[in-house]
């Protein structure tokens, strides 16, 4: 897939040129001797590497396509019609901004037209978005909507808290903020009641979303 056509798909270009994993442990080096450190003494001589090792699993979602996940579903179900609702799912991001921790949780539902996916599918959909740098308002609408293109449900909603350490551990130092976003679609944007029935099992106010 060229860059081109990988913006035309809303998704994010995949860099052919990679630095090969030398040249990101050197990177590493750089900001240790940039920090005021010696890469080279005992406690830091294996960092870089350790850093590289865990960038591949911060960042793994840059790898992986949401939309295949939940082309996997399921036609029997009966007639269910009613709200499909995955709450609490974990969340760890990176911000896009600082390259900081995120770390949160996120409620996801939808309303199935004639096909539902395993549950699984939903939290796998989080991770991969999640597992790339992010700004909170565009990981919220990035679930939502790849879950309304490739399911064509009658509603989805989304809501993130989440904890971002580039207010907490840095700048103004506000520790115990918590950010909520949400994202409605369909029934859940138009319908009040089904809205707040949604809002009822997460247990959020309505008070406390901002729709983005």
């Amino acid at each position: 897939m060229t860059d081109q056509t990988a913006i035309a798909l809303g998704k994010t270009p995949v860099d052919t040129r990679r630095p090969s994993r030398a040249e990101a442990e050197e990177a590493v080096r750089t900001l240790l001797r940039w920090a005021g450190d010696d890469p080279t003494r005992e406690g830091l001589v294996d960092t870089p590497s350790r850093v590289v090792r865990a960038y591949e699993e911060f960042f793994s979602g840059y790898h992986e396509d949401p939309e295949d996940i939940l082309r996997r579903t399921f036609s029997e179900t009966d007639g269910y019609d009613e709200m499909v609702v995955l709450r609490d799912i974990r969340l760890e991001s990176h911000c896009e901004h600082h390259m900081v921790a995120i770390i949160g949780k996120a409620h996801v539902a939808y309303l199935p037209a004639n096909r539902v996916v395993g549950i699984s599918k939903l939290a796998r959909v989080v991770e991969i978005y999640a597992r790339r740098l992010q700004i909170q308002e565009k990981l919220t609408a990035q679930i939502a909507n790849s879950i309304q293109d490739v399911l064509a449900p009658r509603g989805v909603a989304v809501v993130i808290e989440a904890a971002h350490q580039c207010m907490t551990t840095r700048g103004v130092r506000k520790p115990g903020v918590t950010m909520v976003t949400s994202r409605m679609l369909g029934a859940f944007r138009e319908d009040p009641s089904t809205r707040r029935e949604f809002m009822a099992l997460i247990g959020t106010p309505s008070s406390n979303l901002s729709n983005i």
